[in-house]
């Protein structure tokens, strides 16, 4: 049965989470999804201890895990358009069934000590892990399709649940792997993925409909829409989060060297922890607030202020702060991040139809994915070869490099006022998502035959 959408209705002037959760059913898919997103967090840091213990090797370790994250970001994106094309639930059970068998392949030929190809195959296999980061997005986006407000704070909500995952899941593999077994991390994260997933996708009455120009509408060859990357603004946006994806991936390298070379390696998991503490706390408050300006001002903004906030970390680094410092601004380093990304996501919601909606947040996700990988590797190198501290001018860096991608293709981010799914699905062929919103206006006969 589809969802059920929230009326519009009088706004107060403060939206609360009390008042998100009056949707039937989101606290259901909530809570689901979010055994899922727990395990993909905990999943690399399982594997890096379980190949570096059974195997004794940090080097087969970290690219096995490459390799995982490679066909992952790929793959992401393949599983969105399946779940835009045939709905959630048809998409997301047989790609968890799937997904936990080259888990289990990977799990046994460590056991039995398979050759180190084997492990780089059963890697890159785990590549249909379903973005229910991005199907939890969508249903809000659903849910509150006339309510901007309430649509802001979901996505203030959801990358607070992000980083509280990324958070307990890495902590939780930790626990799991020292005091029970180097398998019991990656056992634990597979379970909770395919459960998690499961239950996600048993959570019908939160699903979005499938749009009818998912079945209906071809182009003249007669075959289906392309890429949502075809659309100039999520360009815009992939490149911008791969950028800050970098950022991720090289503060959390550079953390760790640091926080080695002043003889405290343990503390490193904590400081990190302060990061992303930092980001939630922030992503809550953001989500309070009410939005004034257009989504792509208050991006540019947000990439602006973490320009700023990361330069924290660099004087501290190279002023051989210590640890308690290192971690206050390591705290408000993190502050800029949800905001962000927060903003970001609603851009993506706002430029592309709902036919596309999980395509593309799997593709912003991908290019986060491939930010990360690529930052830690850099931030690696400069780790063996300068001075500890220095590998912070990496992740500074990429957020500059972010604040001119956001710049350069600002006119790529603007979004018609107000926006709805429904009006961009009833454009024309070609229309972009500015000029749907002028033919619904034109045409509010079309809208309201979508709608139904």
């Amino acid at each position: 049965m589809p969802p059920r959408a929230v009326p519009a209705g009088p706004r107060p002037a403060r939206i609360s989470y009390r008042r998100l959760f009056a949707a039937p059913g989101a606290a259901a898919f909530t809570l689901a999804g979010l055994f899922g997103r727990v395990a993909l967090s905990m999943t690399g840091v399982s594997l890096v201890v379980l190949l570096s213990e059974r195997r004794g090797s940090y080097g087969l370790a970290g690219t096995v895990s490459a390799a995982g994250l490679v066909t992952g970001a790929i793959g992401m994106p393949l599983i969105g358009r399946l779940v835009d094309r045939y709905g959630q639930a048809r998409v997301t059970v047989p790609a968890a069934l799937y997904n936990a068998v080259p888990l289990t392949g990977l799990l046994l030929c460590v056991r039995f000590g398979a050759p180190d190809w084997t492990l780089y195959l059963c890697s890159a296999a785990c590549a249909a892990t379903p973005n229910l980061g991005g199907m939890a997005r969508s249903r809000w986006a659903h849910l509150y399709r006339d309510d901007p407000a309430a649509r802001h704070l979901a996505n203030s909500f959801e990358q607070a649940l992000d980083e509280l995952c990324f958070m307990a899941g890495p902590v939780l593999a930790m626990l799991l792997c020292t005091t029970l077994a180097p398998e019991a991390g990656l056992v634990t994260a597979g379970t909770l993925g395919t459960a998690g997933a499961l239950l996600f996708a048993a959570q019908r009455r939160t699903e979005p409909p499938l749009p009818p120009a998912t079945t209906a509408r071809r182009t003249p060859a007669g075959q289906r829409h392309g890429s949502p990357l075809r659309v100039p603004g999520l360009r815009v946006l992939v490149l911008t989060f791969l950028a800050t994806g970098m950022v991720f991936g090289a503060t959390e390298i550079t953390t760790v060297a640091y926080a080695d070379a002043l003889g405290h390696k343990a503390a490193a998991g904590a400081l990190l922890g302060l990061v992303a503490a930092g980001s939630c706390v922030a992503g809550l408050l953001f989500g309070l607030l009410t939005p004034r300006r257009a989504p792509g001002t208050r991006f540019l903004a947000g990439a602006s202020a973490m320009v700023g906030v990361l330069l924290l970390p660099l004087a501290a680094g190279l002023g051989g702060a210590g640890l308690g410092v290192l971690g206050v601004v390591l705290f408000a380093a993190g502050t800029a991040t949800a905001p962000t990304m927060v903003t970001g996501m609603t851009l993506v919601q706002e430029l592309l139809p709902q036919r596309q909606f999980n395509e593309g947040m799997a593709m912003a996700v991908s290019g986060i994915v491939v930010g990360i990988s690529a930052g830690a590797a850099l931030a690696g190198t400069i780790a063996e070869h300068a001075a500890p501290g220095t590998g912070y001018a990496l992740p500074a860096s990429a957020a500059g490099l972010a604040l001119l991608i956001a710049l350069a293709g600002r006119r790529h981010l603007r979004t018609a006022r107000p926006s709805t799914a429904a009006p961009e699905d009833s454009a024309p062929e070609g229309a972009t998502p500015g000029r749907a919103a002028d033919a619904a206006a034109k045409n509010p006969e079309r809208v309201v035959s979508a709608s139904v």
